[in-house]
């Protein structure tokens, strides 16, 4: 190849990657933020608190091992693809975010894209929060801004060489489909539960497998796996009778998720203790009904011809 022919192929290999480079990077654009007409601070900060607790964010940041602040951040999630250290979500404008506008907070929540452009690893459940409404992320947002500010820095995330923010952008378009829950029947109580078993309490982020590049497995949803966070196993909750929670009722479930008690009188353990201690249990009668109702509809994972379509 000659000089000139070296340098136009080396040019146009320099403008092919910055233009991958600039496509995979750019910043996502967020749908219209609509906020119901009669939105009100006060009632949404109180709703906001209910939301963060059911959501599982107090669970995940606030290292209550260690005497952690609440909120403050800290708590090392364990996965095999390294070490994730949840960050601080308080009011605090340094270390915290209370520096975030809404329109930061929702483009992280919806959008797994940080306010400095950078994406964030989904071990940040953000694939299952990219389905809470826009008024429900707004009633937490005004929460978390008037939590007490804790000044933290939170350690650097422990992962191999190979994974990096560099390919968050590739692993997002490949993986992620950011959008905000549409009810899929026209059972108010079962789309209820579907949206706080999907979108709120994410459950399918650990009772689901997930392939070999980190990403859930529609196919086996909600049919656990031996590979959980911390490296737990993580039970099948699907009505499998064999694998599964088939031979529950809804009262064996409701027990569970307010106090733990399984149907053979033993307790829950693992992560799940604080599930149950930070989020189920703090539930409204009717949000936690109609969770279960949802998740006893959840049909086996060899079954998925038919049933109620929770994964979507």
């Amino acid at each position: 190849m000659s000089t000139a022919g070296l340098f136009r192929f080396t040019f146009f290999s320099i403008v092919c990657l910055s233009a991958l480079t600039w496509w995979l990077l750019r910043p996502e654009p967020l749908p219209g933020i609509a906020v119901a007409e009669d939105y009100s601070a006060e009632a949404d900060i109180r709703r906001g608190e209910y939301l963060v607790n059911i959501a599982g964010c107090v669970s995940c940041h606030t290292d209550a091992d260690n005497s952690g602040a609440y909120l403050a951040g800290g708590v090392e999630l364990v996965t095999t693809f390294g070490s994730f250290f949840a960050p601080n979500i308080t009011s605090d404008e340094e270390t915290g975010i209370g520096a975030w506008s809404f329109a930061d907070f929702a483009r992280a929540m919806h959008l797994g894209i940080a306010p400095n452009g950078e994406r964030y690893y989904p071990a940040f459940p953000y694939t299952s929060y990219t389905q809470i409404s826009f008024d429900d992320l707004r009633a937490m947002y005004d929460y978390l801004q008037v939590t007490p500010p804790v000044k933290t820095h939170i350690g650097q995330h422990k992962t191999p060489w190979y994974i990096n923010r560099l390919l968050l952008p590739a692993w997002q378009s490949l993986f992620f489909k950011p959008g905000v829950f549409r009810p899929p029947s026209h059972d108010a109580i079962l789309d209820r539960g579907a949206y706080i078993a999907n979108a709120l309490t994410h459950c399918s982020e650990c009772h689901t497998p997930r392939n070999l590049l980190g990403a859930s497995r529609p196919e086996l949803f909600l049919a656990g796996t031996e590979d959980g966070p911390d490296g737990d196993p993580v039970p099948d909750i699907t009505s499998s009778a064999a694998d599964g929670i088939g031979d529950w009722d809804e009262y064996d479930l409701l027990l569970y998720l307010e106090d733990g008690e399984l149907p053979d009188g033993d307790y829950a353990g693992g992560a799940m203790v604080d599930v149950i201690d930070n989020s189920t249990s703090m539930m409204t009668g009717e949000d936690l009904k109609a969770l279960v109702k949802y998740i006893l509809s959840v049909p086996a994972a060899n079954n998925r011809s038919s049933g109620y379509p929770g994964s979507e």
